[in-house]
């Protein structure tokens, strides 16, 4: 029944959009060179305590490609590094994208690493962005020989998803939004495994913009058992050029 109501005010959300006059109603916020710096404190039941150093770049090649450069130091000894590759195709109401997307994680404290790669396809306009899709993950330890019987893991396929909701047309000078999903920059859930994620920004001026998101992880959603596992903060500045 959700689905279907989400389905139809969709479908005329779009109808909408193909039938105004106005060609800058439904415009998206305009794609520019950025970078990104933040700080992040995280706690989880594992690991307790911690703190995180963020980077990230923006790299719009022309209209329709778009890349994303991440990357994550945690004081935990883990390291992340992600590249998303995005192509783009304005609509008449929005823009559709497909993002491929590789994730490597050392997680040192472990001697282990951790490779995703993921392909999506995703939907965006004003105030709403959808994303489906699945991700393959491989887990091993770190100094492994190629002929030894160690195990190591492989998950060919994971579903992927991701809904966020914006408070405001994202070209404007300040937003919120609320996201349901089972990944973030940094990383990959199972598919019953949600992410809880809560963002605001801030336009200072035309090169400068700040950041400040939540994010929390409960751990047995699907299986209504629902417990806290972790949750981060982070906050940070954004120069576009």
């Amino acid at each position: 029944m959700k689905r279907s109501l989400f389905v139809t005010l969709l479908m005329m959300h779009c109808a909408l959009c193909m039938g105004t006059t106005d060609s800058t109603r439904w415009q998206l916020p305009e794609s520019r060179y950025s970078i990104t710096a933040m700080v992040e404190y995280a706690y989880n039941k594992s690991w307790g305590h911690f703190a995180n150093i963020d980077a990230q770049a923006l790299l719009p090649i022309n209209r329709h490609f778009e890349m994303e450069v991440n990357l994550q130091a945690s004081f935990k000894n883990v390291y992340s590094a992600g590249v998303i590759m995005r192509p783009k195709f304005p609509l008449p109401c929005g823009e559709l994208f497909f993002d491929t997307e590789v994730l490597y994680k050392a997680v040192l404290r472990a001697n282990q690493m951790d490779l995703v790669t993921a392909l999506s396809l995703g939907y965006r306009f004003d105030y709403l962005s959808v994303q489906i899709g699945s991700f393959a993950r491989v887990m091993e330890n770190y100094g492994r020989e190629w002929n030894s019987e160690e195990a190591y893991n492989v998950e060919p396929f994971n579903l992927l998803y991701r809904l966020e909701v914006f408070c405001r047309p994202q070209a404007c000078n300040w937003n919120i939004s609320a996201v349901f999903a089972n990944y973030d920059d940094y990383q990959f859930e199972r598919m019953w495994q949600p992410l809880f994620m809560l963002g605001g920004r801030y336009d200072i001026d035309n090169h400068w913009r700040v950041h400040l998101d939540a994010e929390c992880k409960p751990t047995g959603m699907f299986h209504l058992n629902a417990a806290f596992y972790a949750a981060t903060v982070r906050a940070g500045f954004t120069y576009r050029f």
